[in-house]
């Protein structure tokens, strides 16, 4: 059968030039993950990836996300799940967020709006990345985080902060599903991957080795290898 269409959706904080490595190899639709003055939820932006389908004129997709990308591809899967063929979730999680990482997304929407992006790369890039990332990579993700709008930024916390537990959700999806996740992955480490899949019904698991969170920007040839032979396997 033809390959459908593969949607992948972004981390936090940064923005779609995320996917350039891969986008020669999985040729990927993708979007820029915007709130602008909506009310912080994440179907929001799963409602954009729709009507970007509808102006492509797709049916059904692959969809798949990164950290937050994940989060809005199951927030897609919760308001269209018949436009879903197939999942991709990368260092991600299925989880709702702890009182304590709730509340540290709030504060950090906060002091953004107060003080802009500026300070947050050495905040978070640190945590981002494998414990040897090439500088070229370090500092692709900083220019990314700092090409972000601090509006962006406060939203897209404040979404992730309400976004509800998802496992119901996952458990009862029965469409193919990959798994990736970096062996230092520190912020969803492979436990949590593991935890992940195990909530899937028909679902491979792979982690890629020596990098951290940002597996499709670290990575780029084996994150794209391991979708390609994942959509090969399972005829999508």
């Amino acid at each position: 059968m033809d390959s459908l269409p593969l949607v992948l959706l972004h981390a936090f904080p940064l923005d779609s030039r995320m996917w350039d490595g891969v986008r020669d190899q999985l040729k990927p639709v993708t979007i820029d993950q915007r709130g602008g003055d909506r009310s912080p939820d994440l179907v929001v932006i799963a409602e954009d990836v729709l009507a970007e389908l509808d102006r492509l004129g797709v049916e059904r997709a692959v969809v798949g996300g990164c950290s937050m990308g994940g989060y809005v591809a199951m927030a897609l899967l919760r308001r269209a799940p018949e436009r879903v063929a197939g999942l991709v979730l990368a260092d991600t999680r299925a989880g709702a967020d702890t009182d304590e990482a709730r509340a540290n997304r709030l504060a950090m929407a906060e002091r953004v709006e107060a003080e802009g992006v500026g300070w947050v790369p050495d905040a978070v890039v640190p945590g981002l990345l494998g414990p040897d990332p090439e500088d070229a990579v370090v500092e692709r993700v900083r220019e990314l985080v700092l090409a972000r709008d601090p509006a962006e930024v406060a939203w897209a916390q404040r979404a992730m902060a309400a976004r509800p537990d998802s496992t119901g959700l996952l458990a009862d999806v029965d469409v193919p599903a990959l798994v990736l996740v970096g062996e230092h992955d520190r912020l969803t480490p492979p436990a949590t991957a593991r935890e992940l899949a195990a909530v899937l019904r028909r679902v491979d698991c792979v982690e890629l080795p020596g990098v951290g969170h940002l597996t499709p920007l670290e990575a780029p040839e084996a994150f794209a290898a391991a979708v390609v032979a994942w959509r090969q396997r399972v005829d999508l």
